[in-house]
């Protein structure tokens, strides 16, 4: 069977050849008389015309799912909306849809334009050797941290011939941030690109000169010193972003893909656990217009990266804080506790973008994180456990005990221990029984302490003292050892393994 064109080509010939008329024609080539009309017409097929409100059945049960996603984006940070992948991913994903991403994409894209939305932007295609260079910029997000709306700082670098890109979390984009999340960039990576493209931000750039002369910060010399690579400032301006066109997108391409919906996290620990396992994820995927995907591509580019040195880049800072009366240091405007047998002492302080570390005579003594803003406190219990000894009237109300509680440090049991010690004792006694069971969690660690109060309380026995004999009795209970080797008149005596199941119900109800 023939194509059409050529269909229309016999029509034409028998009609030529033979006067035969539309109907004859019709029959001969079984087509409709609108066919042969057409054809006589013109030589040329006219074009299909495109299906009219086709009604995509698989689709129409998640039309009110998708619905729901575009309004719930109205009120959703501008650059961390639904694309019509990340729709069609949710929908596989999370819904189990059998659609495809092109009847998804057509659904969208006509929403969208309904709701008045922005058409995407045009760009330029760019080609890149491997192993030569790659790109850094900064972007924004927000996230739910801690049950509250937080917004935070993503660092990306991305190799500019492979795609394959690093993206972590910052609260603070301060230049210590920059150093750091280079350091851990280049591990991830497993090498150095000998350029990288940056715009001019203040962590690198000092003064911007005529140009492309650029006054640089002693701090990011160094790094670039240490790693020995060159780098590249983009022109100032809007004009400079497209001069590093792949990690912008990146940057949103992430955002887009990796933190829609909002994410919800503990902390900034297990956001950057995600955004890492967002990286790893994308070496599988496709760059559109290119065989391989970027994990292939970026396989072959890893041994052209320059050999990273022994040791990393310290990007921390030093200070030598002197520790006030209450046992603080202060440390860019916020204050962090250290053991109370230091005050009015200097202390030495490393000072990174997320840790505070605190040592004295070459031994660490402390460690916090990074508070952000200003006039802050951060506090440990066990630092004050000396002092508290000598006046356990101070516990109740210390600014230590409030953060462990905030943290979720304090166990409740202990709190329900406090109470039941204070009717017992009064509140001046129960407080120095509580120092002593705190106490007990530099010795046994705070689980096994919290378990011993749990047990004290199922079994009435309210002091302090009950709980030290419990904890020291649970940690020194011996763990049973199998027996082998043994003489065959003692292993012909099998016996049943004894039942524990009411011991373990036992356990349960001190739980």
């Amino acid at each position: 069977m023939g194509t059409r064109v050529e269909q229309f080509e016999q029509i034409r010939r028998d009609r030529d050849r033979e006067g035969l008329s539309i109907r004859a024609l019709a029959e001969r080539h079984g087509v409709h008389r609108r066919a042969v009309r057409h054809a006589l017409a013109s030589p040329v097929p006219p074009a299909k015309r495109p299906p009219v409100s086709r009604p995509a059945p698989k689709l129409g049960p998640y039309r009110v799912v998708i619905d729901g996603w575009l309004e719930a984006d109205r009120v959703a940070p501008r650059k961390q909306r639904h694309t019509a992948r990340r729709i069609y991913r949710r929908l596989v994903d999370e819904h189990g849809a059998d659609v495809g991403e092109s009847t998804v994409r057509q659904y969208v894209r006509v929403r969208k334009r309904q709701l008045g939305w922005p058409v995407s932007e045009v760009f330029v295609p760019q080609v890149h050797a491997p192993g030569v260079e790659a790109e850094v910029d900064w972007g924004e997000a927000l996230v739910e941290l801690a049950g509250a709306p937080t917004k935070v700082h993503l660092f990306v670098m991305r190799a500019s011939f492979s795609g394959a890109a690093f993206c972590q979390a910052s609260l603070v984009e301060t230049q210590q941030a920059f150093l750091e999340l280079h350091v851990q960039a280049f591990g991830w990576f497993g090498g150095v690109f000998p350029e990288i493209r940056f715009d001019n931000l203040k962590s690198a750039v000092k003064k911007v000169l005529k140009g492309r002369r650029r006054i640089e910060s002693d701090r990011f010399v160094a790094l670039r010193s240490h790693y020995l690579f060159e780098s590249q400032f983009t022109t100032p301006g809007i004009e400079g972003a497209h001069e590093k066109g792949g990690v912008e997108g990146e940057v949103g391409r992430f955002r887009r893909n990796h933190l829609v919906p909002v994410p919800q996290v503990a902390d900034l620990a297990e956001l950057n656990a995600l955004l890492l396992e967002g990286c790893e994820s994308d070496l599988g995927r496709r760059i559109l217009g290119r065989a391989g995907t970027v994990g292939e591509a970026f396989t072959a580019e890893r041994g052209l990266l320059g050999v990273l040195p022994a040791e990393p880049f310290d990007a921390t800072e030093a200070a030598a804080p002197r520790v006030d009366q209450k046992s603080l240091v202060t440390i860019r405007q916020n204050r962090y506790s250290v053991p109370v047998a230091l005050a009015g002492l200097k202390v030495s302080a490393r000072i990174g973008a997320r840790e505070i570390e605190i040592s004295h005579g070459g031994l660490q003594v402390a460690r916090h994180e990074r508070l952000t803003g200003r006039y802050g406190t951060s506090a440990r219990l066990d630092h004050y456990l000396e002092l508290l000894r000598r006046k356990p009237g101070g516990l109740e109300h210390s600014v230590a005990l409030a953060q462990e509680r905030g943290r979720g440090a304090w166990p409740g049991c202990f709190d329900d221990l406090w109470v039941a010690l204070t009717g017992r004792y009064g509140r001046s006694d129960a407080a120095r029984q509580m120092v002593d069971v705190v106490w007990l969690c530099r010795e046994h660690g705070p689980d096994w302490v919290a378990l011993a109060v749990r047990g004290a309380l199922t079994a009435g026995a309210i002091d302090g003292r009950a709980v030290a004999v419990l904890a020291r009795r649970a940690e020194s209970d011996p763990v049973p050892v199998e027996l082998t080797n043994l003489e065959p008149r003692l292993a012909a005596h099998q016996r049943p393994a004894p039942d524990l199941t009411d011991y373990d119900q036992l356990l349960g109800g001190t739980q």
